[in-house]
């Protein structure tokens, strides 16, 4: 019921932004997305399978935003540099729209969030997206590599040279980093944008897009 699943999230996520975790009710959830308690419990199994959803979707979310940042638009004047600046652009956009994606990146759970454990979880759920949920969540090195690996992907493109794949290896890897010090401490005038364009080198990927 991929309609009330997403229904039952919303209604986690908007009752959460109210009350801390440990005084969110499975019956107030089920009442908010409008579907009886018993739908919550066979579509999540438990407050913590619900917990684990919640994060999942929000982790899913932004590794589809670091995605879009990285590959559009399809316009060849738009450099390896631009790119990146736009993926940590979206990372510290995220992280301050979205308590659980902050706490996903910086490792930081407060008493007020769900703490799920970060390792897969027994899972019995007849939910493919359940069980997707009670798999492994990524820490926040993880969250590094996967957005340095994808990014190194798109943006050396095919046939690049192995030293060109590890210097931009090197600037994904920077980029990402320095989104996440912009998520610990916000910077001033001039923002994410201004910070990663001072730092990464005007020539990245200039092989590839310029």
């Amino acid at each position: 019921m991929p309609a009330a699943r997403d229904s039952l999230l919303d209604a986690a996520y908007t009752a959460l932004a109210r009350r801390p975790w440990s005084a969110v009710r499975m019956v107030d959830v089920a009442a908010a997305a409008g579907v009886s308690r018993q739908t919550l419990y066979n579509e999540f199994g438990s407050k913590d399978g619900l917990a684990r959803a919640l994060v999942r979707r929000e982790a899913d979310a932004y590794l589809a935003g670091v995605e879009r940042a990285l590959t559009g638009p399809a316009d060849p004047g738009v450099g390896a540099r631009e790119r990146l600046t736009a993926a940590a652009e979206w990372t510290a956009a995220s992280a301050r729209d979205s308590v659980l994606v902050r706490a996903l990146l910086t490792g930081c759970w407060s008493e007020r969030l769900p703490s799920p454990t970060l390792s897969a979880v027994p899972s019995s759920a007849s939910v493919p997206a359940q069980r997707r949920a009670d798999g492994p969540l990524p820490s926040p090195g993880e969250f590094v590599a996967l957005v340095r690996d994808r990014a190194v992907t798109v943006l050396s493109g095919p046939g690049a040279a192995k030293s060109e794949a590890v210097e931009m290896s090197r600037t994904c890897e920077l980029a990402v980093r320095l989104a996440l010090s912009c998520v610990a401490a916000p910077p001033g005038e001039g923002g994410v944008a201004d910070l990663v364009r001072s730092v990464l080198p005007r020539s990245v990927g200039a092989a590839v897009w310029n």
